[in-house]
C-alpha cells in the first residue's frame, strides 16, 4: 500500500496531457488553481501563451499525473496556443455563463482544436465548463449549453471556480476519459 493508503501500483503510473481553451477571461486560470491548489485566484492577469500545472491523483487505482495546460484565450495568442495542441490526451471548452460570445466562440475553438489534433478522432476525451455560475448575470441558459454539447456528445459541466462548484469533477470526468482512449 502506498502512504496515502490507496493500493496504486506506481509502476502502471499514466502521465496525461490536458489543455483547457476558450476565450479571453472566461476563468481558465482559475478554474485549475482552484482544481490543483484548492484556492481561488482572483488576481487577473492574462495568461500569454502557455502555462503548466500539474496534479496526481487516482483513477480506478491507476496513479495519474495529469499536466494541465493552461492557455491564453487573446486573440492574438490563437495560432501560438495551437502550437500546444500537439500530444494532448484531453480538451477542456471553457465558457462564461455571463458573457454569451464566449459560449459562441465554443464551435470556433472546438474545431480549431479538432484540426490540429491527428489523427483527428471524432471522440476526442473533451469536456465542456460553463464557469461563473455563482454570478448572476446569467447570458447562456444552461439548457441551451447542455443542447450544444448532447449535439456533439460531449459531458457537459456547470462550474465555478470561485465557489469550488464541479471542478474535480470536471477534471476527473476528462482524466477518465483519456485514460481509456
Amino acid at each position: 500500500l502506498s502512504p496515502q493508503g490507496l493500493s496504486m501500483d506506481a509502476s502502471k503510473k499514466v502521465d496525461l496531457k490536458i489543455i483547457i481553451i476558450g476565450a479571453l477571461g472566461v476563468g481558465k486560470t482559475s478554474l485549475l488553481h482552484q482544481y490543483v491548489h484548492k484556492t481561488f485566484y482572483e488576481d487577473y492577469r492574462t495568461t500569454l501563451g502557455a502555462s503548466i500545472l500539474t496534479k496526481v491523483l487516482a483513477v480506478d487505482s491507476t496513479p495519474l499525473k495529469l499536466q494541465i495546460w493552461d492557455t491564453g484565450g487573446q486573440e492574438r495568442f490563437r495560432s501560438m496556443v495551437s502550437t500546444f495542441y500537439k500530444g494532448s490526451d484531453g480538451c477542456m471548452l471553457a465558457f462564461d455563463v455571463t458573457d454569451r460570445e464566449s459560449f459562441e466562440a465554443l464551435d470556433n475553438w472546438r474545431d480549431d482544436f479538432l484540426d490540429k489534433v491527428i489523427p483527428r478522432e471524432q471522440d476526442f476525451p473533451m469536456v465542456v465548463l460553463g464557469n461563473k455560475i455563482d454570478l448572476s448575470d446569467r447570458q447562456v441558459p444552461r439548457e441551451t449549453a447542455s443542447a450544444w454539447c448532447k449535439e456533439k456528445d460531449i459531458p457537459y459541466f456547470e462550474v465555478s471556480a470561485k465557489n469550488d462548484i464541479n471542478v474535480a469533477e470536471a477534471f476527473e470526468t476528462l482524466a477518465k476519459q483519456a485514460l481509456s482512449t
